[in-house]
């Protein structure tokens, strides 16, 4: 099910929780979007905006804890501004480029909840099939899990409530607040090609070193590159058109496969790290049973492995061919007759990547209604 939202109206993203309001990007302002004076400051800017007033939606629930998806959507919120402040790191003003270092300590924080929020819900889905004997040891694993995740909640808690945080989070609303106040200089339509172009590049160096005995590392490598690359299309749709949506879906997927294997080698190191502990007291049924669910991870990890290379010739083929063409229509526009392209030149470009005629009054400009993904 996809349920069409009216992207440029904030109070209409995010009204069903199984879908994340953050994914929109610059989607939840097309005319800005679609605008070829539009500098790459004001893109980011924009973005923060919404990414600060996501965060301020699902901060509350994911203090109370009572729906994992709130905690997984404001820890999806945080990555996302993390990845909006490096990519616009040379438009944005030094004050929010520092910002990433508090940026990063709140992921962490936000990442050791979630990460057994997982475990928890892995090891309630594996019980269902068991019988009531076998399910019944596993008790005492979920009570250690379900203890380990109430201290991570704790420590989330204090780091939410610590004056870094909250003095982050007034920096970036201030920022967002200070949207349309001064020309910041480079357009987006200038900075855009470029920066899907470098992010690809480095996808696919990553993907490249990938070996049969690659570790786990070099995987999150991969899938850091897949985000990375992700973020900064889903910044530039609009203007990138339909191309950027097909790539999008092919890089959801090599994320999803990527995301099982993570997620999977996770709950395989700490099963081990359990097991290994002489002070765990867990019975020896727990044991014997944390051994099978740690086999049933090696599989899940295997099959995602294997799944990789697949999911990745769906990225580089066709569907990042003609993206590549569109960036490359787009930067000669900008660079026309040496310099720059007029107005004109640029507004042509853009409507033509999304099919649209250039408006000829502002009152022809109409939001763009698209489904929220995740």
């Amino acid at each position: 099910m996809k349920i069409p939202v009216n992207a440029a109206d904030p109070a209409t993203v995010g009204t069903a929780a199984e879908f994340a309001p953050v994914v929109t990007s610059t989607l939840a302002d097309p005319e800005l979007a679609l605008d070829p004076s539009a500098t790459a400051y004001d893109v980011a800017i924009g973005e923060l905006g919404r990414l600060v007033s996501a965060w301020r939606r699902h901060e509350p629930g994911a203090r109370l804890g009572h729906d994992p998806e709130e905690l997984h959507q404001l820890r999806v919120t945080t990555r996302r501004i993390d990845a909006t402040l490096g990519l616009f790191k040379h438009q944005l003003p030094p004050s929010l480029v520092r910002a990433r270092k508090t940026t990063k300590a709140v992921l962490r924080s936000l990442g050791a909840a979630r990460d057994l929020d997982v475990e928890l819900s892995e090891l309630n889905h594996y019980c269902e099939g068991l019988p009531e004997h076998e399910s019944a040891a596993a008790e005492p694993l979920r009570a250690r899990l379900e203890s380990e995740r109430a201290r991570a909640r704790g420590r989330m808690i204090r780091a939410l409530d610590s004056e870094p945080t909250r003095r982050w989070l007034e920096t970036l609303t201030f920022a967002a607040a200070e949207r349309g106040t001064a020309d910041h200089g480079d357009r987006a339509i200038e900075v855009m090609p470029e920066r899907v172009r470098r992010r690809f590049r480095k996808l696919r160096k990553s993907v490249n070193k990938l070996r049969a005995k690659s570790s786990m590392e070099d995987y999150h490598q991969v899938r850091r590159r897949a985000k990375q690359l992700r973020y900064a299309t889903e910044c530039g749709a609009v203007m990138f058109g339909r191309p950027a949506d097909e790539l999008l879906k092919a890089l959801r997927r090599l994320q999803d496969r990527l995301g099982a294997h993570q997620d999977a080698y996770m709950a395989q190191k700490r099963l081990a790290a359990l097991a290994a502990d002489p002070a765990s007291g867990l019975p020896p049924a727990t044991l014997f049973l944390m051994g099978r669910l740690a086999e049933q991870n090696a599989q899940l990890t295997a099959r995602a492995r294997a799944t990789v290379s697949r999911s990745w010739r769906k990225v580089r083929g066709k569907r990042w061919r003609a993206l590549r063409a569109r960036l490359a229509q787009l930067a000669d526009a900008a660079a026309a007759n040496g310099t720059l392209a007029t107005a004109r030149d640029a507004e042509n470009v853009v409507a033509a990547a999304v099919d649209v005629t250039p408006p000829t009054t502002p009152q022809s400009s109409a939001p763009e209604f698209r489904p929220v993904k995740h």
